[in-house]
């Protein structure tokens, strides 16, 4: 949002050292119904990009080790014990199975195949602090009333494997009755490390509490899941590893929740590939340290209809430290942020569609996209984080605030609480955009940054506010451009331009005192059009630059039917009345007009030159 009598500071701002990624967008300065396309991206009828960059993967989490041998094994069943379920009762021959009634204890290690139905019982596992159990469901349908239909209560590690093609159930009836000092609350509960893995389907219930529980290290590694919890879906302590599986959550709570209070670099979450359908009234992934997801197709419903229920966290992807998406299919509709963490994100590739009742992408440290391809269809604030960093990929974003906004914003998910300014200039915030297409379609700020904006490459296209209290562009320590293109559409009270620029100009363009709509349209001295645009909405206000504006070179500007002759007697050209000073440094007249009011505070209403040519005093 606007700050209010804000100095403008007239510098060039040296750029934060973050090297550009590979591959920026081309440069080609007309812009049709078919855009110009990031880095390696060929563009397509309607805009959309038939391939998109990856980067190279992030890792915030210990990805290498995620899984264990063991982990992805199909277990080998020759020789193993057998348990066969009875409806009220078992069998099992092996000396390590203890049954009493409809409860089966395991005190041993090995390998035990359980197949049949217990209409109301539970498996145990009581083994050694260092044995390894492993048990196989083939055609197993447990169903415990007052508890865990399987409860861990100690081993080293449990190996649940789900038989090739079998059919398999895990249900608690609605009620958890204390069966020891261990607080059961979850269809499956183990104290220990516990790995599903296997080619089978398992279906897990849990009406009163969570879905699977693990104290330790919750590990899926294959398998067809379908968990239905009132509670979590999956909870651990220290982490959640998944690979290879199909898993539909729906869950009252989270639908995944690592956490860990007592050491910060525990509680991860971690995800390689698989495809999920999680619908909770809480996060759908979520971890206390971070998060990192590498592949996999994802459908995460949060909140219902983009509306919260009470004060709840109802966020789609959710960290206490840092988020890696570096690959993935995403359809993400959520009431609180799409993706939030309290470190930073990274976004490596990957397609992601967004509708979200607040922030699409929210970073307390630096937001930085270095590929994939971004389609944020409705939010409050597209992407805000003390600093954002675009390298490359295909960004387009709906907000009924700050398209983009670093270290601000008007959320109360942001910086500090609703409303006002919560840092003033800060050189701990920029926005670098230096790569991709970037597309912005801001009710509030265009770009806002409470520090510096630096564009050295890319295709950056702004349909800005209509109002009069917001701006296309808006920096509290400069803005400056060194390469790509850059427009920007909005109001024209509070207009800014860059205030500096090397190898290609940029210009400030106030229009008239009424909105008007239609094509930005640049033509050089020769007629030759070297820049095309359709902003999306009416506009008052234009901010160009590309390569083809040169010092020293007359052109041609025309904003919905107005026509501007500018010569670009220097790089900057400023001409209207806005927020910030758009001339060069020192001398408010250089570059042309003078495109801003220095450290006065904005006029009352919309002072525009009705004409849109008339040159500002001297002075103000």
């Amino acid at each position: 949002m606007k700050r209010y009598g804000m100095l403008a500071l007239a510098l060039t701002v040296i750029l934060t050292a973050s090297a550009c990624s590979g591959g920026n967008s081309s440069e080609s300065g007309t812009d049709n119904t078919s855009t110009p396309s990031g880095g390696s991206q060929g563009g397509t009828s309607d805009g959309a990009p038939s391939t998109v960059v990856t980067a190279d993967p992030v890792n915030v989490v210990d990805s290498a080790n995620a899984f264990s041998k063991k982990d992805l094994e199909v277990p080998d069943t020759k020789g193993a014990a057998s348990i066969k379920l009875n409806g009220d009762s078992a069998e099992c021959t092996n000396s390590g199975v203890k049954i009493s009634g409809g409860t089966i204890t395991i005190t041993s290690a090995g390998t035990y195949v359980v197949s049949g139905t217990l209409n109301n019982g539970m498996i145990i596992i009581d083994a050694g602090s260092s044995d390894k159990v492993t048990l196989v469901l083939g055609g197993a349908d447990i169903t415990s009333s007052e508890s865990a239909a399987l409860y861990v209560r100690q081993a080293d590690k449990v190996f649940v494997s789900l038989a090739k093609d079998s059919e398999n159930s895990l249900k608690n009836g609605g009620t958890f009755k204390a069966l020891d000092e261990n607080d059961i609350d979850a269809a499956v509960f183990s104290k220990d490390d516990i790995t599903f893995n296997g080619e089978g389907r398992l279906t897990v219930a849990s009406p009163a509490g969570h879905g699977i529980l693990s104290k330790d290290e919750l590990t899926i590694a294959g398998g067809n899941y379908s968990i239905t919890a009132a509670s979590h879906g999956l909870r651990a302590n220290d982490a959640i590893n998944i690979t290879d599986v199909d898993m539909t959550i729906s869950a009252g709570k989270d639908g995944m929740h690592s956490d860990n209070s007592d050491d910060s670099t525990l509680g991860t979450l971690y995800i390689k590939s698989g495809k999920f359908d999680i619908t909770c009234d809480g996060d759908a992934l979520s971890a206390s340290a971070s998060l990192q997801l590498d592949d996999g197709e994802y459908k995460l419903t949060c909140g219902s209809d983009q509306t919260t229920s009470g004060s709840g966290s109802t966020k789609a992807i959710k960290a206490g430290a840092d988020i890696a998406v570096n690959n993935g299919s995403f359809t993400i509709n959520c009431a609180d942020d799409a993706v939030h963490c309290d470190g930073a994100i990274t976004v490596g590739g990957g397609s992601l569609e967004i509708s979200t009742g607040d922030d699409a992408f929210h970073a307390g440290g630096l937001l930085t996209v270095n590929g994939g391809a971004i389609n944020v269809t409705d939010s409050l604030e597209g992407f805000e984080g003390q600093s954002i960093e675009i390298n490359d990929g295909y960004i387009t974003l709906r907000a009924n605030d700050d398209g983009m906004n670093a270290a601000g914003g008007n959320d109360e998910s942001g910086f500090g609480g609703w409303g006002g300014d919560r840092f003033g200039a800060s050189s701990d915030s920029y926005i670098n955009i230096n790569g991709g297409t970037l597309r912005i379609n801001a009710d509030g700020d265009g770009i806002d940054s409470n520090g510096s904006i630096n564009v050295t490459g890319g295709a950056t296209y702004v349909s800005g506010p209509t109002n009069g209290g917001n701006s296309a562009l808006d920096y509290g320590a400069g803005a400056n451009i060194t390469g790509g293109i850059f427009v920007a559409a909005g109001s024209s009270q509070m207009a800014t331009g860059f205030t500096a620029a090397e190898g290609q100009g940029a210009i400030l363009q106030n229009i008239n005192a009424q909105a008007v709509e239609g094509v930005v349209e640049l033509k050089n001295a020769s007629g030759e059009i070297v820049f095309s645009w359709q902003p999306e909405k009416t506009y008052s206000s234009i901010v160009l630059s590309c390569p083809e504006l040169k010092q020293g070179e007359s052109y041609t500007l025309t904003c919905g039917g107005n026509s501007f002759d500018i010569t670009m007697t220097e790089l900057l050209y400023g001409q209207g009345m806005g927020g910030h000073m758009g001339g060069g440094m020192g001398n408010p007249m250089q570059g042309g007009h003078m495109g801003g009011r220095g450290d006065k505070m904005p006029p009352e209403g919309d002072m525009t030159p009705p004409n849109g040519d008339m040159t500002p005093p001297s002075a103000i």
